[in-house]
């Protein structure tokens, strides 16, 4: 594969994410006043995309075929059916569970499935991660998230509650 036919993708992604950019000014006008509008998340989430897809064409163009090749390991069949079973596994058990506790599995799980072993780095990220989204998710944005069901929706009260969320 050439380098010009590996960018393509990128740029592809590029050019979608400023289409996408653009067409979601819209949302905006749904906005009430002093609150954020709801083409914040959708917006941030295609800046991302592409600085995303901008680094990738800026890499592939300053990375020798060969190199690149040999740093970085090709992705095991198996590993990608995980990872995307471990993703709808997440979103079907969220709202029965909650999203504190799914997302603490599915971080754990998501970090072991990529070659983290170290116990304390796994507890550290399931840890660490949920509490910081729960942090801008709900006290920052006001955005409801799945507290879950029966005594899971009480456990994840009670957690807004140690954190002071809410």
């Amino acid at each position: 594969m050439t380098r010009r036919s590996r960018a393509i993708a990128p740029l592809l992604g590029l050019g979608a994410a400023i289409l996408l950019f653009l067409v979601s000014r819209d949302l905006d006008r749904f906005a009430q006043g002093g609150q954020l509008g709801p083409g914040l998340w959708p917006r941030l989430a295609l800046v991302g995309l592409g600085a995303a897809c901008l680094a990738k064409v800026l890499l592939e163009r300053r990375t020798q075929p060969d190199a690149r090749a040999a740093t970085r390991p090709p992705l095991a069949p198996a590993t990608l059916v995980s990872a995307v079973a471990l993703l709808l596994g997440y979103v079907l058990a969220t709202p029965t569970v909650g999203f504190p506790l799914a997302t603490a599995g599915f971080v754990a799980a998501f970090m072991w499935l990529a070659g983290s072993r170290s116990a304390p780095a796994l507890a550290a990220g399931a840890v660490v991660g949920p509490v910081v989204l729960l942090y801008v998710f709900v006290k920052l944005v006001y955005l409801p998230l799945p507290k879950g069901a029966g005594a899971f929706e009480a456990l994840t009260v009670g957690l807004y509650r140690f954190l002071r969320i809410f």
